[in-house]
Order: C-alpha cells, then sequence, then structure tokens
C-alpha cells in the first residue's frame, strides 16, 4: 500500500512520538499521575485524528477507483467505518 498523505501525516506521527518520550520523561521524573493522564489522553486524540485522516484519505482514493471501475462501494464504506470503529 502507498501512502501518498504528503508531510502532514508524517508531522502528526512525529508529533505523537514526540508526546510519547514527554510521557516517558514525566514518569521518570515522578510528575503527578493528573499531568502524566493528560498527557496520553492527548497522545490519543492525535493518533485518533492521525487514523481518520489515513483512513478517509485512503477511502477517497480507493471509492474513485471502484466508482471508475463501475463496482460497488457499499463494502468498502462498511470496513472503512469498521477500520474506525475498531481503533476507538
Amino acid at each position: 500500500m502507498e501512502y501518498n498523505y504528503g508531510e502532514d501525516i508524517k508531522r502528526r506521527l512525529k508529533r505523537i512520538q514526540g508526546q510519547i518520550g514527554g510521557v516517558l520523561r514525566m514518569m521518570d521524573e515522578q510528575k503527578n499521575c493528573k499531568e502524566v493522564v493528560a498527557q496520553l489522553s492527548a497522545v490519543r486524540n492525535a493518533s485518533d485524528r492521525a487514523i481518520a485522516q489515513i483512513v478517509a484519505e485512503n477511502l477517497q482514493r480507493c471509492l474513485l477507483e471502484e466508482q471508475e471501475a463501475g463496482r460497488d462501494t457499499g463494502k468498502m464504506v462498511k470496513e472503512a467505518v469498521e477500520l474506525l470503529v475498531k481503533s476507538r
């Protein structure tokens, strides 16, 4: 599979990587539980947005290909929704 999402998705993922590093440092520094959980929530939200972007862009590309080939796209949409639900 090709990931032609440009630099935006890579920036998102690198930011998440940095946030994870920050959480590990916070834990090493014995930071307050609330602060660690707040940072982990930010990581989860950022990863949810990255997942949604990847699924949406892939779905859009695949739908166009299927429509051009004259095939039904219902199954593909259902699979994309299931991916999003599963990711939560």
